[in-house]
C-alpha cells in the first residue's frame, strides 16, 4: 500500500543537524495519520506522499519548516523567589501565552543570583535539520482515527513534542 491521505504510516526516524550530528533517533517505529492532520512536519509529509514500505527519504528542514526561527522575545528574566527551591538549569515550566488556549514551555537556561533566565524557544529553533526516515508500514486509517485526526498508536506526536 502506498502513502496517501487517510493512511497510518509507521516510520523509523533519524533527526540530525546539517553537519550530520545525530539529535534524535526513534527507538521504535513512530506512527502518524497522513493527510494534513499535523502529525508530522508538512514538508516531510509531502515528501512521503506516494511512498511505500521500505522506501527511504531524506529531507532538509529549514527553521521555518521545523521549529521556527529563534525569537529573542521569548527569553525572559524572572525573580528566583517565584520558583521552587530545587530549581536547576534545564527544568521546564508551562505558562499561558497571549494567544488563547496556548501554553508555552519555558526552559531554565541560567541562574544568576536572584534572577532566572527562561527561554520559551524550542531547543532546535533557528536550526536547519536533516530528517531521514524509512517507511516501515502503511495501512488504511480507521473511521475513528480519521474523525479524531490522529492514529490510535500515534507516536509521531511524542516525536514532535519531544523536539518542540
Amino acid at each position: 500500500m502506498q502513502i496517501a491521505k487517510d493512511t497510518v504510516v509507521a516510520l523509523e526516524v533519524q533527526l540530525s543537524d546539517v553537519h550530520g550530528n545525530l539529535i534524535q533517533q526513534s527507538a521504535e517505529a513512530v506512527q502518524y495519520l497522513h493527510g494534513g492532520y499535523d502529525g508530522i512536519f508538512p514538508v516531510v509529509e509531502e515528501a512521503l506522499q506516494g511512498r511505500a514500505p521500505g522506501d527511504t527519504i531524506e529531507v532538509r528542514l529549514e527553521p521555518g519548516d521545523a521549529f521556527g526561527e529563534y525569537d529573542a522575545e521569548l527569553v525572559r528574566m524572572a525573580e528566583r523567589a517565584q520558583f521552587p527551591p530545587e530549581l536547576e538549569v534545564g527544568m521546564q515550566f508551562e505558562q499561558e501565552s497571549d494567544a488563547e488556549d496556548e501554553l508555552l514551555i519555558f526552559t531554565v537556561t541560567d541562574l544568576a543570583g536572584d534572577q532566572v533566565v527562561l527561554d520559551g524557544n524550542h531547543p532546535l529553533s533557528g536550526m536547519a535539520l536533516q530528517f531521514a526516515c524509512t517507511v516501515v508500514s502503511v495501512r488504511a486509517a480507521t473511521d475513528g482515527e480519521i474523525e479524531r485526526g490522529y492514529a490510535d498508536d500515534d507516536t509521531a506526536g511524542p516525536l514532535i513534542t519531544v523536539l518542540q
